[in-house]
């Protein structure tokens, strides 16, 4: 039964594509060339002759909502799609209409396992808000609270598990039936999809990452997190602050309000680029309907999130790649980049440096014809990105991620303020974290936090050394008594060693974190440095 209706769907999805001109895609990768051909006769469109990806544009719409989400998620694989398609894809919009609101409250109260009135002094019944994947409602609490309430729609896995297995079938029949597949990788493309989607329809994972971020912002006058009520929270169900102000999109309300606009554009870039590099966790969902602005002080205007399914992280390696590229482009270091990328493990290790030197500064010399204040962070990644595929770099979805927010943050930020110069707001925070990174103290300080572990291998080092000793002993075909001697002085020795070293090492460390008192520190150190001297003098 169920291949009957993945079938169905599939002829449903065919006679889409060819009334919006799109049947190509069909005769190309469909093994059901034929009933593609019908479906031509039969269906007179009206937007056949339009641009190709306003076509691809309007057929998701009219498949449905996770066909819209679909669109909305790989408008941002512009490493993979051509420019055109890219750009209407991200005009992608949720025109879903409400489910109705006795299925939302009976959802809430069989997740809460209470009644509607003994959770909420009162509950508005009309969704503030409605997508594809949950509606969001007004409500107050019994203790005077303004809150709302995110509740998934009804049976909303099942349709998405049944939509997962139609684009599934789909990608695996372009893999085998149409050529260019083997640049866009369409199965890859939907296992982030799925990935992306399963995360967003776990609520609970909504709310503590909101509440990760709420703590990372914590007395902050940058940005406002909503606090969660946890208490209301289940994996369907999500209630958490209500919170005022004004749309960052409706600009004239901004200026009404006395708003420093060119401030509030540059705390945008600055609350990115903290949450990237400092934080290393942030909003990857960031576009217009997600962000309101708190003008209780126009001076200082606060940012204000909402919206928390889709985060993103970073490695340490993600972070130093990033960081070094932004600061070696804008010194036109090329050199620097392309080792970034080879020493990052981004291309392989065999490439040719001064090859992709040449590459990179052919891509990027030409945006340097433009004020500096007009060069784009995002474009600068996507054209990295796209010099580094032609030396099979395999870009990574965290990275994809970070390329999608940081084009939304500054299409925002210049469209506040068209002078915002992002340069001057960025280079302070990368160059700190540079420097931080490079610091001799602040190494001393993660050796410091991780002594623990440490402190737990050095204390079974000797030993081990002493077992890998007797073991070579024994591998020995005709040890001698000689050897064996030598062979236990030595790892006396070692383990001398070990232990005069990590007392120096420990004696350093409380010197150089200026730890008191002092004389530990010392004492750990001479304790450290004369084993040393004792263990040369022996061996």
């Amino acid at each position: 039964m169920r291949r009957v209706r993945l079938v169905l769907r599939l002829m449903t999805i065919q006679r889409t594509l060819v009334r919006h001109g799109l049947d190509q895609v069909i005769t190309s990768t469909h093994p059901f060339r034929l009933m593609g051909w019908v479906n031509r006769l039969l269906c007179f469109g009206g937007h056949r002759r339009g641009p190709l990806g306003k076509r691809i544009r309007l057929a998701l719409e009219e498949l449905g909502p996770l066909f819209v989400k679909f669109g909305q998620a790989i408008s941002v694989r512009r490493d993979l799609l051509p420019e055109e398609i890219a750009n209407e894809l991200a005009l992608l919009q949720d025109h879903v209409p409400p489910f109705p609101s006795d299925a939302a409250i009976s959802a809430i109260e069989r997740a809460l396992g209470k009644k509607l009135d003994d959770c909420f002094d009162s509950f508005d019944h009309e969704p503030l808000a409605a997508a594809s994947i949950a509606q969001v409602h007004g409500a107050i609490l019994n203790n005077g609270s303004r809150v709302v309430v995110k509740v998934l729609r009804p049976d909303i896995r099942k349709k998405i598990q049944a939509d997962l297995e139609v684009f599934h079938s789909i990608a695996r029949l372009a893999e085998r039936h149409w050529s260019p597949s083997k640049r866009l990788r369409p199965v890859a493309i939907v296992e982030e999809f799925e990935k992306t989607l399963t995360n967003e329809i776990d609520l609970m994972r909504e709310a503590a990452q909101a509440s990760q971020l709420k703590r990372n912002f914590s007395g902050s006058d940058l940005l406002y997190v909503p606090e969660i009520h946890w208490d209301l929270c289940r994996s369907n169900v999500l209630t958490l602050e209500r919170i005022e102000g004004i749309p960052i999109s409706d600009t004239k309300a901004l200026e009404a309000a006395g708003t420093n606009i060119q401030r509030l554009a540059e705390n945008g870039v600055e609350i990115f680029f903290t949450q990237v590099f400092k934080h290393n966790f942030f909003h990857a969902d960031m576009h217009p309907g997600n962000i309101f602005v708190d003008v209780s002080d126009p001076d200082r205007p606060k940012y204000v999130a909402v919206d928390f399914g889709i985060m993103g992280t970073l490695t340490p390696e993600d972070q130093r790649y990033l960081a070094g590229n932004f600061l070696a482009f804008f010194q036109r270091d090329y050199r620097r980049i392309a080792s970034l990328h080879v020493d990052s493990g981004w291309v392989p290790q065999h490439t040719r440096v001064d090859e992709l030197e040449s590459a990179v500064r052919a891509v990027c010399e030409p945006i340097f014809d433009k004020p500096l204040k007009e060069i784009s962070f995002g474009l600068v990644l996507l054209r990295l990105f796209e010099t580094a595929r032609r030396f099979d770099m395999e870009v990574q979805p965290q990275l994809v991620l970070l390329q999608k927010t940081l084009l939304a943050i500054e299409g925002l930020g210049r469209e506040l303020y068209p002078e915002l110069d992002l340069w001057t707001t960025a280079k302070p925070i990368l160059e700190d974290w540079m420097r931080q990174r490079t610091n001799p103290m602040a190494h001393l300080k993660r050796v410091v936090d991780d002594w623990p572990e440490i402190s737990d291998d050095l204390t079974a080092l000797p030993g081990l050394l002493h077992s890998f000793v007797r073991e070579q002993e024994r591998r020995r075909s005709h040890p001698k008594q000689l050897d064996k001697r030598h062979f236990r002085v030595g790892a006396r020795a070692l383990r001398r060693l070990f232990v005069g070293a990590t007392f120096l090492v420990a004696g350093v460390l409380w010197l150089g974190l200026n730890v008191e008192p002092e004389a530990i520190g010392w004492a750990a150190a001479a304790l450290g440095a004369m084993s040393l001297l004792f263990s040369a003098f022996r061996a």
